[in-house]
């Protein structure tokens, strides 16, 4: 497949950028991260230690454990939407090493941040909302994001069973899709960058560490159905808050959903415009 071109930028860009630069100027505010989202980052990570050493060395009953593996969930998403996005996006902080340490969360969770790099900072934001280009939108044949994709009868139901999908997101993530994408050298239909020796050490490094982390050590400690149990618990709640806060910024009525040209894969716009009539303009205060 032919990739969508853009229009060639006209003053629109560099003027919001210019604006965007003024803002922070005049507001003396830096353009990462302070020490509000240090803090924060700090805190969830020691979250996330804290619930992984009672859940597997000190391991409660049960119920506490369903809880606690809920909590578990729900810290490892906001790890990856505080720590690791902004890392990955070099906006962490003002020091590259430092967003190179919070990009690496995703790995140490089990995911790939060379992988994350590709998929979302690369072809998901500068093809947003393309369908067939954009590999969010493609959870095909079982959901119907964008109004050109077929309709099947089962997806006038899928505002009821939605949910059980977003929920494999991030187990489907950690133990198949970042495969995929290695092995097929592919993200979709977009071809990977050749990944240097160092990529391949660190992509199955992290792998294997991962897999002894979250698997063999648990499995080892408190036996494989209580590890089960909590895995898929965890798991499925760190997807869904995934799918669900991902979604919003690009998947829903307000946003656009722009088609190349058939023949030139010519867009209407360029990719600033397109970025902005993609995405939903929404934050804490507004």
């Amino acid at each position: 497949m032919t990739l969508p071109k853009f229009a060639p930028p006209r003053s629109f860009h560099a003027e919001l950028k210019r604006r965007a630069a003024q803002y922070f100027q005049t507001e003396a505010k830096a353009q990462t991260g302070n020490n509000a989202l240090l803090g924060k980052a700090i805190l969830l990570v020691s979250s996330l230690v804290a619930l992984y050493t009672h859940l597997v060395f000190f391991t409660p009953a049960l119920g506490w454990v369903v809880l606690e593996c809920v909590v578990l969930g729900t810290v490892v998403a906001l790890v990856g939407f505080n720590v690791m996005h902004d890392g990955a996006h070099g906006s962490f902080s003002r020091f590259p090493r430092l967003n190179r340490a919070a990009a690496f969360t995703l790995d140490v969770l089990g995911g790939s941040s060379y992988m994350w790099d590709a998929k979302h900072n690369t072809v998901h934001h500068m093809y947003t909302n393309i369908d067939g280009v954009d590999d969010d939108l493609d959870i095909r044949p079982w959901m119907r994001l964008t109004p050109d994709q077929p309709r099947h009868r089962a997806h006038r139901f899928q505002h009821l069973y939605f949910g059980f999908f977003y929920c494999l997101l991030f187990i489907s993530w950690i133990l198949f899709t970042d495969y995929q994408k290695y092995f097929t050298r592919r993200i979709g239909s977009v071809a990977l960058k050749p990944m240097s020796l160092n990529d391949h050490l660190i992509f199955w490094g992290f792998k294997v560490f991962n897999l002894g982390l979250f698997i063999g050590l648990p499995v080892y400690m408190v036996g494989w159905q209580s590890w089960l149990v909590g895995f898929l618990v965890s798991g499925a709640v760190a997807g869904f808050v995934l799918s669900i806060v991902f979604q919003l910024a690009h998947t829903v009525e307000q946003a656009a959903f722009p088609v190349p040209h058939e023949t030139t894969r010519k867009m209407e716009d360029e990719w600033a415009i397109h970025q902005l009539r993609t995405t939903a303009n929404f934050a804490t205060d507004n």
